[in-house]
């Protein structure tokens, strides 16, 4: 399997050194940092709004066992019932109607190390889409969308117990 750096490095245009250095951020830094910010504007939201139905159909197709793999093998206990909830969630992001910061929250409960190791895997579904930039484009959006979760458990994983 790609290695999480390498992932993010080629869909994201980043250097590994340069994801290496946003994943050690703390999340708010990090949203501000040139580098996620020019990453998320640059996304092409008119192409990615069009496709939806594209994005939806892969969806349809590849959460369903990617969501059995990430219950059965990587042991996460809450795991979506059907791919509408992605979905959902990713148009009204595309929408303005979803938030950063909500999507952090909702993947809270995913163990750092089961969300890192499905990264690669669910960047990878959109391979076998045919139009190379409509893949190219999708495979960014949700590389950033990752990249953030990734921050925020790591973050997560650094801060002190509280006894």
């Amino acid at each position: 399997m790609r290695s999480l750096l390498l992932t993010f490095a080629e869909n994201l245009n980043f250097s590994e050194t340069q994801v290496e250095k946003i994943l050690s951020q703390p999340l708010t830094q990090a949203l501000n940092s040139p580098e996620l910010q020019q990453a998320l504007s640059s996304l092409d939201t008119s192409l990615l709004k069009e496709t939806l139905p594209t994005a939806g159909g892969v969806l349809a197709k590849e959460l369903p066992p990617f969501y059995n793999w990430l219950k059965n093998e990587l042991g996460v206990k809450r795991v979506p019932d059907s791919p509408d909830h992605t979905t959902t969630w990713v148009i009204n992001f595309l929408h303005n109607q979803e938030s950063l910061t909500h999507l952090v929250e909702l993947h809270r409960p995913v163990p750092h190390p089961a969300l890192e190791a499905s990264i690669p895997r669910l960047i990878g579904m959109f391979e076998g889409v045919k139009d190379a930039q409509v893949r190219q484009e999708w495979q960014k959006a949700i590389a950033a969308l990752c990249l953030v979760l990734v921050i925020a458990a790591r973050e997560e994983d650094r801060a002190p117990v509280a006894v």
